[in-house]
């Protein structure tokens, strides 16, 4: 069982870290590769689903915040504990499963629903290598960062023995 102090302190890490992604992934421009703004495609997701515009951007940034929260909420209940390292190695391991996920699954689903398909690791793009790279990253820095500011807020994961 997750105590109210944990959750509390892991959703407060999980949208700092989902803020810090989002921003690496609009700053990475700066370097060649593509900013991938998730937010415009959940919300192209959506909308495409309907055909309309039924949900705006502010809908969408919800669902990419919501998203992040719940993807440190995984970490802390399923995997710090398994997951061997300081936090930095732990970040840079959860940043990896993220991207690779992000990848082979959450990617080709999301592009697809929105009328086009990205492919698996972004093949069917015009630049898959420059857009798994931005993903690596981007990745890498929600999961460095995640893991610094649970280190921070004392969040040690659930103990297996409760």
């Amino acid at each position: 069982m997750i105590s109210s102090n944990t959750f509390w302190r892991t959703v407060i890490c999980g949208f700092i870290a989902t803020f810090i992604m989002a921003m690496v992934s609009f700053l990475q421009s700066g370097l060649g590769l593509p900013p991938i703004d998730i937010a415009y495609l959940i919300d192209q997701s959506l909308n495409h689903v309907h055909g309309t515009e039924v949900y705006s951007i502010s809908w969408a940034n919800t669902a990419y915040i919501i998203g992040g929260i719940l993807l440190a909420l995984f970490w802390v209940v399923f995997l710090h504990n398994r997951i061997p390292g300081n936090w930095i190695v732990k970040g840079i391991i959860f940043g990896i499963l993220i991207s690779i996920f992000s990848g082979a699954v959450v990617s080709p689903l999301v592009s697809a629903a929105a009328g086009d398909s990205f492919g698996l690791f972004y093949t069917n793009t015009w630049f898959p290598g420059k857009l798994l790279l931005a993903g690596i990253i981007m990745h890498l820095s929600y999961g460095i960062s995640l893991l610094l500011c649970l280190k921070i807020a004392g969040v040690k994961g659930l103990d297996s023995a409760s």
